[in-house]
Formats: structure tokens, sequence, C-alpha cells
């Protein structure tokens, strides 16, 4: 695939390195990339990807900016708070390399649209931030047969691999079990400093270039982890587990990682019900007077000690930011005998539909 005389300006520094050249920046804008999530991994995932002049470029998310965003996910600007990701995102891709084709898929990945959606792109890039969607993404890319760069953050550690890399181990090879659902909250319940996504996103892109390119090592077999407070770097090798045969989807990828299902309601739907409900707020102090819609507000760490002042004359909607923590303390308040309906607001308070 030939570039115009504009291509050839605006990828100068990739065609005059030995390694890439003008055939590397073609192979580059002849590729299709998938990817997952357009938050903190994928806001740098999908700048260097489109600065580098990857041709198409598919974009799955659908959730809309919230100011919390913007501590880390450097797409976004106040004005685009409210917007839906992909559209926000778009905005600023687009204007940074006008050469890109973008797929914008405003819906979330699913099991009856993953396999569909891979299967028009070369390489899936995981940007997700949650357990169900990783062995989601790595089973339906194994079906697929498609690669997966993977990323994850946790507080101040990133971790990066390639997965299914050339019929190489998979996510499942390295993570054979899922972790409890209350083991690894994500960054919106324990929080992430914000330089970190950048990081770990960036580096998966240099891995999708690589890929792209056939140049350098491919991080297949190994797990790079780092530490960013201390600067440290390791890298575990693991092997393909022959055993790990993957057919078909899971049936319900929350149950597989332990995720209970339990009664939701969303905030649309609460806001129409009237008063038919109990609130009940779980966050911190900071957060409840930040913003809140009302209701009794016991911050979870002290639910153990003061669920008796829930009032049990009506069904109880717990909330919380993003309804993790709603969830575990509808789990608690199942174990010690609270008889009201229990609910919990879907996605938390600041969840798109």
């Amino acid at each position: 695939m030939s570039l115009s005389k504009e291509e050839h300006k605006q990828y100068n520094r990739h065609i005059i390195l030995d390694e890439v050249g003008l055939e590397g920046q073609e192979k580059l804008k002849a590729a299709k990339v998938l990817v997952i999530g357009a938050g903190g991994l994928g806001c740098p995932i999908l700048s260097y990807l489109t600065a580098a002049g990857v041709g198409t470029i598919g974009i799955v998310d659908h959730d809309v900016v919230d100011q919390s965003n913007l501590q880390r996910q450097v797409l976004f600007t106040q004005t685009d708070i409210g917007s839906p990701k992909v559209e926000a995102a778009h905005r600023r891709l687009s204007a940074l390399n006008p050469f890109v084709w973008f797929n914008l898929y405003k819906e979330e990945l699913t099991r009856s649209n993953a396999i569909e959606l891979f299967s028009d792109y070369d390489i899936i890039v995981d940007g997700s931030d949650n357990f169900p969607t990783r062995y989601l993404v790595n089973d339906a890319a194994v079906i697929s047969n498609k690669p997966i760069v993977f990323g994850s953050i946790f507080k101040f550690e990133g971790q990066v691999s390639v997965f299914n890399y050339q019929n190489g181990p998979t996510y499942r090879c390295l993570y054979p079990n899922a972790p409890s659902a209350d083991e690894v909250p994500n960054c919106s319940e324990i929080g992430v400093i914000g330089v970190l996504p950048g990081i770990i996103g960036s580096l998966q892109a240099n891995e999708v270039i690589k890929m792209i390119c056939g140049i350098g090592d491919v991080l297949s077999g190994r797990l790079l982890i780092f530490d960013a407070l201390s600067l440290r770097q390791s890298i575990l090798k693991f092997k393909k587990n022959p055993e790990i045969i993957i057919e078909a989807l899971e049936t319900d990828y929350d149950m597989f990682c332990g995720i209970e299902q339990i009664t939701e309601i969303t905030l649309t739907e609460l806001k129409k019900s009237g008063s038919k409900y109990q609130l009940l707020d779980v966050r911190t102090d900071i957060e409840r007077e930040d913003e809140n819609i009302g209701g009794i507000h016991i911050p979870l760490q002290e639910l153990e000690t003061r669920y008796i002042e829930i009032d049990t004359d009506k069904p109880i909607v717990v909330y919380c930011k993003a309804g993790m923590r709603s969830a575990h303390a509808i789990h608690f308040l199942e174990t010690v005998g609270i008889k009201n309906q229990l609910i919990n607001l879907k996605g938390g308070l600041f969840y798109s539909e």
C-alpha cells in the first residue's frame, strides 16, 4: 500500500529508520488494529498507533468521559465531559492524523459481538480494566486466531505481554484461574498514579508496531512488570499450556470470574421510581461531599459496625462510583441477614447507559 507525498512528510522519522523504512511504513498503513477501551490505557495506545500511521483503527468503548478521567486519560479535555469516549477520542485522533481510518464501536464487548468484531482486524489490543473482559478478549482472539497485546495497571504497577502470537501462550496460560470478585478492585475503586497508563499504554503500542513491521523481539511468552515508584522492571517467562483448549466462549464471564449475579437498576430507572427505594451510599466521605443522590451514607469499611442503621421498610438500592463496592456491600448485607430486597446501582453513579 503506497504512501502519498503528504504521508511521506508525516512519517519521515519512521521512513529514515533502517529498521522501518518505506516498506515498514507501508505495512503500518495496511494494518488493521482493534483497541478495546478508550480509557487510561486506550488513550496512549490510540495516540501512538494513530501517530505511527496504522491505517485502520477500531475503538470499542461504551462509556462517556467523566471529570475523574482527566487525571490520566490524556485524549480528553473538560469540554469532552459527558461525550461518548469513542467520539471524543476520534475528534482528537483524526486531527492528529487525517490519513488514518477509524471505526467507532460505541458498545460493550460481549460474547455476542466479540468474534465478529475481531474478524475484521489483524491485531487486538486489550486496554480493558476488568477480568471478565480480559478473559473474553483472550478466548475470542484465540478462536479468531488473532494476537493480543495485553496491558494492565494497578496503583503504581503495570504489566504488558503479547498473547496468542504465532500460536504462542495465551492469557489463560498465564492466569488459568480468575481472582475472586473482591480480590482485585479496578482503578476507580483503588486509584492509580496518572502517568502509569501512559507508560504501559505506550509499551503496548510499541509491541503493536514491532509486530506489524516485523522488527525486534515480540513480548510473547514473557510478562513485563513495571513499578513506577522504583522504576524497576522485571520479566516473567511463561510457556504455552497444551492442556488449555479454547473452542467456544464461556457461557458467562462474570460467573467465571466469581462475580455473582445480583439485581441491578440503572440511574435512569431509579430516578423514575420516585421514593420506592431506600438509598445506601457506600463511598468515602470526600466522594459523598462532591456529589450524591441522597440516602443514608455508610462507607463500605464502616458497614460491618453500622449496618443496623439501615431502615428495613423498603427495598435498598446500594450505590458507589463504579458498582463494585456496592456489590461487595450487598454480599455483606446478605450474609448478616438483611431481609430487604438488595439492588445494585448498575455501573455506579456515573455509568452511561
